[in-house]
């Protein structure tokens, strides 16, 4: 029988780091996935290429759908909101539109619900409490999530995250073979994400893991910058594929409902009704 999954996200390219593989296993097995984002990511860091013209946001959106594309998604939703940013003093409201942290969590709620409604979703993706790293906006995609499902009555909510220990196992593996840009600390992850006894679903998804690899390449404007620096998008883009398939062929997710030390699930729909 075929499901619905809908997954929830705070700027384009997030779709692509944490669930992308789980979304293109789904799609690949029959079931309906939606993608739905909360931003444009139009204070996203970029090379002038992409933010020269003052439509970073469009430029995001357009390679959201492109990466949606790689990955078998049958719609796609932006919630209108504007990017926050991930530090600093919150910018003021561009015009006509609201800073994603200034939204209330039943008004960004609301209109995530609506969508949950029409599509009769069976699991809404979102992030865990940290919001992943602690980006301001990951973190309201926690809470908005949260109560989005409450208000649609969605049966399952999976929260997208990654043990602290498999990702700083990871990075160190692909240092071994690429060295990282200079802003990029691989240190900052040993207090991200959640430790490895909260996860409740560990998705295999290394068959999936050249869609993934699609849906990264997507989002070009992330991967650019100006000068010699490096992203690290970029930097994931050129792990070689039999490591990159080692690093990115899991994807872990929290089910807040059941209770810490619970066994691992391997299917984002089993037990649902």
């Amino acid at each position: 029988m075929g499901r619905t999954l809908v997954t929830f996200h705070a700027h384009p390219d997030d779709e692509a780091l944490l669930t992308a593989g789980t979304m293109a296993r789904a799609a690949a097995e029959g079931h309906r996935v939606v993608l739905v984002v909360a931003t444009d990511g139009d204070l996203g860091l970029t090379s002038q290429l992409y933010a020269g013209d003052g439509h970073l946001g469009a430029h995001r959106l357009e390679e959201l759908r492109r990466s949606a594309t790689a990955l078998g998604v049958a719609r796609v939703e932006h919630l209108g909101y504007a990017d926050s940013g991930m530090v600093g003093e919150i910018r003021p409201d561009p015009p006509g539109r609201t800073r994603f942290v200034r939204a209330g969590i039943d008004e960004a709620a609301g209109r995530l619900a609506e969508i949950l409604r029409e599509e009769r979703a069976d699991v809404l993706l979102s992030y865990d409490q940290r919001g992943g790293y602690g980006h301001r906006d990951h973190v309201h995609v926690h809470r908005v999530g949260a109560r989005a499902a409450q208000l649609a009555g969605t049966p399952r909510v999976l929260e997208a995250t990654v043990p602290r220990d498999t990702i700083c196992r990871a990075l160190r593996l692909a240092g071994r073979v690429y060295r990282f840009p200079p802003e990029f600390d691989p240190t900052s992850f040993e207090q991200a994400y959640s430790p490895r006894s909260a996860i409740t679903h560990r998705i295999d998804v290394r068959r999936f893991a050249g869609a993934k690899r699609a849906a990264m390449r997507a989002h070009a404007s992330q991967a650019a910058v100006d000068g010699d620096a490096d992203r690290t998008l970029a930097a994931f883009l050129r792990i070689p594929r039999p490591l990159y398939d080692v690093v990115f062929g899991r994807e872990w997710f929290i089910d807040p409902s059941l209770p810490a030390g619970s066994r691992i699930r391997t299917d984002v729909f089993a037990g649902l009704p």
